[in-house]
């Protein structure tokens, strides 16, 4: 789920003079809307979606090779509920920085579809693919807003991609504390994950300050915890609770001690909470660290972590065949890593020395990084692993680094994977279909290849919800433009888009070289080669700004243009309608 960070502010496409239609827009948007399902009479009360991130077909084979040699049992806990698989493309659009087709999508955009049935670009929470974009409800929000418990769940940064889809909207995924405060008036019930880091303010500047939300989430009824024993001490009765197991992610399975829980125990103790709600309720689950590993390369370390989302996913089946009462749906947001369970020609798996090795690589890094002899390497190898036989060439190697963003980490798992006979392409996502599985009567509507949109559409059906009724209020009270920061530190928007999102005409004159905006009796006219803005003939106070062919506003603006008083959210870098 790694993304080139996008800088912030940077506008590549807006407004240009010529009047080209602003945006990446995205025809599947508006198609899938129309076509969403419309509610029905529930078939289920309750409803879990369990997400294995990065988690793709190579990787569940692995799991179930060694739960076969190591474990003694010849399947995975999930394989019984296999009902077909899902495409994971996202659509066109921008991703650091640079415009990308979307056939390789990253965890924002395949969780967005998922969560809320729309397709969007990669890094996108829960937003529409324009350069003003309309805020998608989730289907944990439309369950939330119909009366049901609701949680997420996760061993990633509770403010990563995959739960922040499901109860918050930014453009960038990057904006974590942005995530974090929309988590506080979200309304969700449980969050139990990672990312304590980001449970803080910011100022109006958008810089982070030391003030903790932690004790803004107390007063609203959320109970705090953030070791096993308080999450194991949490009951019924605490209504809401916030689980933060960690300062960024939760730890790999093979790096934990007592102190952290595992996605089991989470998962057990959030429906312990959620199912006492009489109305029922709806919940997401992820094994976050898959993903994280695969990106590694760390093959021994994401075959425990699909072992430990498995057992999360008994858990899960175990709750719901003693209820009666709820669909169940697992898949995956993508794989990563492009793993391959061969290599080198040679028609072999070393599957008995896939336990041998101690710690997750992502615990080696500080003695990797530090290392700066041949023999630091072969130790530190020898240490951690089965390996006594390290050779001068690869301990060079690993020395050295694999030439990625994963340096000495990503050598010495490429090292390891040789021994094991297994490959990678790389430390990114590739764009291969991803298994579903499903228990109770969503079953039948996620069967065979689907787009990863049906996910959202069946889950809301499953338990009676509104996705477009819930995304229509949202609506009419957000907007998330692309903007940029001048030096002075304004907020500029695009005018065409903007100009346009609120109901306004735009116009490019050539012979004064002007750009009128009208709405109604209103008219802002802008001259290209001074900046100066009229409102209806008189000067105004605020200038014009033109960048790269593109023209931009501020705020007042708008706000003369449509009669408004809309306010910028510098936190969540949206428009606050009303």
């Amino acid at each position: 789920m790694k993304k080139n960070k996008i800088v912030k502010g940077m506008v590549v496409s807006g407004l240009l003079l010529s009047m080209v239609p602003a945006g990446i827009s995205s025809a599947a948007d508006e198609a899938s809307n129309a076509n969403a399902a419309q509610p029905k009479a529930p078939a289920s009360k309750n409803l879990i979606v369990l997400i294995g991130d990065g988690m793709g077909p190579a990787q569940v084979t692995a799991a179930r090779y060694y739960s076969k040699s190591k474990l003694n049992q010849e399947h995975l806990k999930l394989d019984s509920y296999y009902v077909g698989q899902a495409t994971t493309y996202a659509d066109r659009g921008e991703d650091g920085g640079k415009i990308v087709s979307g056939a390789v999508t990253d965890s924002a955009s395949a969780g967005t579809a998922f969560a809320t049935g729309n397709k969007t670009y990669n890094a996108g929470i829960s937003v529409s693919n324009e350069d003003v974009s309309k805020p998608y409800a989730s289907v944990i929000e439309a369950a939330e807003k119909s009366g049901k418990a609701t949680g997420l769940v996760t061993t990633a940064r509770i403010t990563h991609a995959t739960p922040a889809v499901f109860a918050s909207h930014v453009r960038n995924r990057d904006n974590e504390n942005a995530i974090a405060s929309q988590y506080l008036d979200s309304g969700v019930d449980v969050l139990f994950g990672g990312g304590k880091q980001f449970f803080v303010t910011k100022d109006e500047k958008g810089k982070r300050t030391d003030k903790s939300l932690l004790p803004d989430f107390q007063a609203k009824g959320y109970q705090v915890v953030e070791n096993a024993e308080g999450l194991q001490a949490l009951t019924a009765q605490n209504k809401r609770a916030l689980g933060l197991f960690g300062s960024s992610h939760v730890a790999y399975t093979p790096d934990r001690d007592a102190s952290i829980p595992s996605l089991a125990n989470m998962t057990s103790k959030a429906l312990e909470i959620l199912s006492a709600d009489e109305k029922g309720f709806a919940m997401m689950i992820e094994g976050g660290r898959i993903d994280h590993a695969s990106h590694a390369n760390d093959f021994p370390t994401a075959v425990q972590e699909v072992i430990d989302f498995d057992a999360a996913v008994k858990v899960a089946m175990d709750f719901a065949k003693k209820d009666g009462n709820t669909s169940v749906v697992i898949t995956a947001d993508h794989e990563t890593g492009g793993l391959s369970l061969a290599r080198d020609n040679l028609y072999e798996l070393n599957i008995d020395l896939w336990d041998k090795q101690k710690k997750s690589s992502e615990a080696l890094i500080p003695l990797l990084t530090k290392a700066t002899t041949i023999a630091e390497i072969k130790q530190i190898v020898a240490d951690n692993t089965w390996i006594t036989d390290l050779t001068d060439e690869e301990a060079q190697f690993i020395l050295e680094g694999d030439g990625s963003s994963y340096k000495q980490e990503g050598a010495y798992n490429n090292v390891i994977a040789k021994r094991l006979l297994v490959g990678w392409s790389g430390h990114g996502h590739s764009a291969v279909d991803v298994g579903v599985w499903a228990y109770g009567p969503i079953a039948d509507q996620v069967q065979g290849n689907i787009d990863n949109t049906q996910i959202a559409k069946a889950s809301a059906a499953a338990i009676g919800v509104d996705l477009a009724a819930t995304a229509a209020e949202m609506q009419a009270k957000y907007l998330y433009p692309k903007f940029k920061i001048t030096r002075e530190g304004a907020v500029l928007y695009p005018a065409k888009a903007l100009g346009e999102k609120l109901g306004g005409v735009v116009a490019w004159d050539e012979a004064s070289r002007s750009v009128k905006l009208t709405k109604g009796t209103q008219t802002l006219t802008v001259s290209i080669d001074t900046n100066k803005v009229q409102l209806n003939g008189q000067d105004a106070a605020y200038a014009a700004n033109v960048d790269n062919g593109s023209l931009y506003l501020p705020l007042e603006a708008f706000n003369a243009l449509t009669g408004s008083s809309m306010t910028w959210d510098s936190l969540s870098e949206r428009l606050v309608l009303k």
